[in-house]
C-alpha cells in the first residue's frame, strides 16, 4: 500500500505539485475556499436542523443549501488529492491526517443516516422545531465537520 503513496508522490502530478510555486499555494487556497464555503453551507444547514430559521421550510432550505455543500466538498476532495499528491507518504503516516479521514467518513454517514432514515421523518416537518432525529443529525454533523476542519489544520503540526 505504502508503494502506491510514493508511486503517486513520485508521479508527473506530485513533481509538478512540489516543484510550481504556483499550483501547491493555488491548491492549498482552493482548499481553504472550499472549507469555507463547505462549512458555511453545512453550518446554515445544521443550525436549521438544530431549530434556527424555523420559520423557513425545512425541505426547501436544506435542498438550496445541499447544493453548495455538495459542490464545497468537490473542491475539497480535488484540492486535497493535489495537496496530498506533494508528500502522500509521509501524510499518509501522518496520526492526524489519518483521524481527519475517519473524520470524513463519519461525516458522510452521517449524511446517508440522514438521507436513508432522518428526511423521511422532516418530510412533513415543513416549519417550526425539526424532529429529534434531525435535531442530533445537526448536531452531530456540526460536531464531526467542525473536528474536520480543525484535523485538517493540525497535519501540518505533526
Amino acid at each position: 500500500m505504502g508503494e502506491w503513496f510514493l508511486a503517486l508522490e513520485q508521479s508527473g502530478l506530485g513533481e509538478a505539485m512540489r516543484g510550481s510555486s504556483f499550483l501547491y499555494p493555488l491548491a492549498n487556497v482552493m482548499h481553504i475556499v472550499g472549507l469555507c464555503f463547505f462549512f458555511g453551507a453545512i453550518a446554515i444547514m445544521d443550525a436549521r436542523l438544530l431549530g434556527a430559521f424555523s420559520g423557513l421550510a425545512l425541505k426547501p432550505f436544506i435542498a438550496c443549501w445541499r447544493r453548495v455543500a455538495m459542490a464545497a466538498f468537490a473542491i475539497q476532495v480535488v484540492s486535497g488529492f493535489l495537496l496530498f499528491s506533494a508528500e502522500a507518504s509521509a501524510i499518509v503516516e501522518n496520526p492526524v491526517f489519518r483521524n481527519k479521514m475517519i473524520l470524513i467518513v463519519l461525516g458522510l454517514a452521517n449524511v446517508a443516516a440522514f438521507e436513508l432514515v432522518t428526511k423521511r421523518e422532516i418530510a412533513g416537518a415543513d416549519t417550526g422545531r425539526p424532529p429529534l432525529a434531525a435535531r442530533v443529525s445537526g448536531a452531530a454533523s456540526l460536531t464531526i465537520w467542525t473536528l474536520v476542519a480543525v484535523a485538517g489544520r493540525l497535519i501540518a503540526y505533526f
